[in-house]
């Protein structure tokens, strides 16, 4: 376990979103869903360059690592 430091900003900001989750539990899914929207976002853009199969390879293995939807 290790200990970080926020800004109270912060602090009270992932209060009002956490719910009953820990705050390791949100942490982790607020960074998968941002990992989730990248890849998202670089598949659409691939769809116009003819690299759509070799980025799908790839974020199937940022998904894996990263714990997010296959």
């Amino acid at each position: 376990m290790k200990t970080i430091t926020i800004s109270d900003e912060i602090y009270n900001k992932l209060i009002q979103i956490k719910g009953n989750r820990s705050f390791s539990q949100l942490i982790d899914d607020l960074i998968s869903k941002d990992v989730e929207k990248r890849i998202d976002l670089l598949i659409e853009s691939a769809k116009k360059t003819g690299y759509e199969k070799e980025l799908e390879e790839i974020s199937k293995k940022i998904r894996t690592n990263f714990k997010v939807r296959t």
